[in-house]
């Protein structure tokens, strides 16, 4: 059960396609859910406007991710008016995948199919705190992609699952060596949400171009290119899966700057194309973003800090190769197939 329609990339909506795609191919039955759009408590007027969505949706098939993700032909991808028990389908298993979702899916998880309730990310920034910690508390079986949602959930009084995010290592591959890459071509994520940190991404930038002129940036995002940013700086809207690999094999460092993250998952992608990362010391990134070991990390909404590891990777090419190439050997190892199986033991495990 998804909160809305596919057409844009999404790092959290990606992992829901890719694990409907592995549970498919080992057999299952899957249909992936899309509503017009949930609104938090929403007026006539929203209801209104998602019953237009809605159809609109469903006459130019824009409601999939196709344009941006292959999915296997196996995949039932299902539009519907509401996430309403109407609507619904049934299954063995019903998996909400985000808060407004679980709010739904705690309703008639019985009726439907087992419950469980699948957490990126404590979805604060995108919801009331009392509404989402409340989803925590639903009665639904939690499966969480990190080891601090594991925490929430543990001093919530609830049982959660962990299960670490897959990542598609087929698609992101290393092709141009350490070796030839300019040491101060750098590559960021570019989003609009302020829990993403690019303001102190962009800040962070410019402190390493005053310091070495010649330095280069590549950022990449769904919106459209932000009309502030300098010459220096390409831009790419909305790359498609190779486009983006040829740029991350292109960057020597891959600045991760979020505030916070349920997990990371441009950062990894970045490792698996042999780019260094600086990332800040949050707790998602803290699943592979480990400190003089796979990274530099340093303090959230410090863009001088940021900027300081920037330019000891650039200056030092011997740590960021080394650096580089122990990211890469972490984070190869999480495969979507070993993930896809871990969430299918989870499904298939006792009440």
């Amino acid at each position: 059960m998804l909160p809305r329609t596919g057409e844009w990339p999404s790092g959290g909506c990606r992992i829901i396609y890719e694990y409907g795609n592995r549970l498919a191919r080992r057999g299952h039955t899957v249909t992936i859910v899309h509503p017009g759009r949930l609104v938090i408590d929403p007026t006539k007027l929203d209801h209104l406007k998602n019953a237009v969505r809605y159809a609109l949706r469903k006459l130019d098939g824009r409601y999939t991710p196709n344009s941006w993700l292959k999915m296997d032909p196996k995949v039932r991808l299902l539009c519907v008016p509401s996430l309403s028990e109407r609507f619904v389908p049934d299954g063995d298993v019903v998996i909400a995948t985000a808060w407004q979702t679980a709010e739904w899916v705690s309703q008639y998880s019985k009726s439907k199919g087992r419950g469980f309730y699948f957490i990126q990310h404590l979805e604060t920034w995108n919801g009331p705190e009392d509404r989402v910690y409340g989803t925590w508390k639903a009665p639904l079986q939690k499966i969480v992609s990190s080891k601090w949602l594991a925490d929430i959930a543990r001093s919530l009084g609830e049982a959660a699952i962990y299960v670490p995010l897959g990542l598609d290592v087929d698609a992101f591959q290393m092709i141009t060596p350490h070796e030839v890459r300019r040491p101060n071509q750098l590559m960021m994520l570019y989003h609009k949400a302020e829990w993403k940190g690019c303001e102190e991404g962009l800040q962070s930038l410019s402190l390493v171009r005053e310091k070495d002129p010649e330095t280069r940036a590549i950022l990449f995002g769904v919106p459209a290119r932000p009309a502030t940013l300098p010459d220096w700086i390409e831009y790419h809207q909305s790359p498609s899966a190779k486009l983006l690999r040829e740029l991350y094999n292109r960057a020597a460092i891959f600045i991760a700057p979020s505030r916070t993250e349920g997990w990371g998952l441009t950062g990894c992608e970045a490792l698996l194309c042999g780019a260094a990362l600086a990332a800040t010391d949050i707790d998602g990134h803290r699943e592979f973003a480990f400190h003089e070991q796979t990274a530099l990390t340093s303090p959230a909404r410090s863009p001088s800090a940021l900027a300081e590891n920037i330019l000891r990777l650039i200056e030092d090419s011997r740590l960021r190769i080394q650096l580089a190439e122990n990211g890469f050997q972490f984070v190869r190892q999480l495969t979507y197939e070993r993930a896809a199986a871990n969430v299918e033991a989870a499904l298939c495990s006792p009440d």
